[in-house]
């Protein structure tokens, strides 16, 4: 199959295609940031990078486009082709800011707007199948791309396949399209084990975490409960706080709770953990511990609260893991352009889902 991918990022379509064992023998990535090139240069050297979709013309099976080389501060254009033939798919998610209730409402006259460049090289590459991503936006926008698509879209919540909730708009014309079964993955499915104290958040984040947004404590707004699913991950991670702020076990305290004779302090019970409520307790540092018995670990083991409440930020691992990325995927990049990168990509395994219509269409 040979595939056009426009806004690629980093190149989420190419690992959906491979997990949903899609044979690809070209793949043409257009795509401007260096960082999400980078990275698909890393996980991906065969793709052909074709720069930006503005750049972008087909005709006859000659896909043209532009090269910009600097050298100081001096810029050649070199005109580039590619004798392509057929493509067999044109994938893409045009820019979502402006459509976003989070952008500026700005629609397509924004970034947005991009979304017209998609269509434009749709229709000159004429393939058999195509798909678009973005997100849930206002009704007369949406009818607008229904039009120009020629289709409706079918709306999909990561929540089905991953522990984050991201509900998002898929217009394409893949033959039996579904919505995914519910794994029922939660956030704890996916969680690092001792990270490192740099995620932690400081004491200048907590505190800003705690100031009142409308009668309420920002973390209210932005925790992810490990017993839940984590909220949508966006390009603003990098930014740092209120962005992927994660509360590790969750915990119920008990009203003027008090040491027992026997130097037990249960303060509390985690909110995180099935089962007995014997199980639950979380007992105060200063205390002594239960007995210990043969039958610790699934969580039997005794829990102590070194903090009442720890907050830190969602790892990049744990931010691909939420994208259904593979572990370490983004691994060449700073944690900065990690976090960025992920955020503006797809949910991998709802992208496998929806090509897995291609293997059943006998292409």
């Amino acid at each position: 199959m040979k595939v056009l991918s426009l806004f690629d990022g980093i190149s989420c379509g190419r690992v959906a295609l491979e997990r949903a064992g899609i044979k690809v023998t070209e793949y043409y990535a257009s795509e401007i940031d260096k960082f999400a090139i980078q990275c698909t240069k890393e996980n991906w050297k065969e793709t052909i990078h074709v720069g930006s979709v503005c750049d972008l013309t087909f005709k006859d099976g000659i896909l043209r486009t532009k090269e910009y080389v600097k050298k100081g501060k001096d810029v050649t254009v070199v005109d580039k082709e590619y004798n392509v033939g057929e493509i067999d798919l044109v994938i893409g998610g045009s820019p979502c800011q402006s459509f976003s209730v989070a952008g500026d409402g700005s629609g397509f006259d924004g970034k947005s707007g991009l979304f017209w460049e998609f269509m434009r090289v749709l229709k000159e590459v004429n393939p058999k199948y195509f798909l678009l991503e973005n997100v849930v936006m206002k009704k007369e926008w949406q009818k607008v791309i229904d039009d120009a698509m020629g289709v409706e879209p079918i709306k999909i919540n990561s929540s089905l396949v991953s522990a984050q909730s991201r509900n998002r708009l898929y217009w394409t014309n893949i033959p039996n399209v579904t919505i995914p079964v519910d794994k029922g993955i939660i956030l704890s499915d996916i969680l690092e084990t001792n990270t490192d104290p740099s995620f932690d958040l400081s004491e200048a984040a907590i505190d800003y975490m705690n100031r009142h947004r409308n009668g309420k404590p920002r973390w209210e707004y932005h925790k992810n409960p490990v017993d839940g699913k984590a909220s949508c991950l966006t390009a603003n991670m990098y930014k740092g706080v209120p962005y992927g702020v994660l509360q590790l076990r969750p915990m119920e305290l008990r009203e003027n709770s008090k040491m027992s004779k026997d130097g037990l302090h249960h303060i509390g019970n985690a909110t995180d953990i099935k089962g007995n409520e014997s199980i639950k307790r979380v007992y105060a540092d200063e205390g002594k511990a239960p007995t210990l018995t043969t039958s610790m670990g699934g969580h039997r083991e005794p829990k102590v609260a070194v903090d009442t409440v720890h907050y830190r930020k969602l790892t990049p691992l744990e931010c691909e893991r939420l994208q259904t990325l593979p572990d370490n995927y983004t691994a060449s990049l700073s944690n900065t352009q990690r976090y960025k990168s992920i955020g503006n990509g797809w949910t991998v395994d709802v992208i496998a889902h929806i090509f897995k219509g291609l293997i059943e269409d006998d292409l």
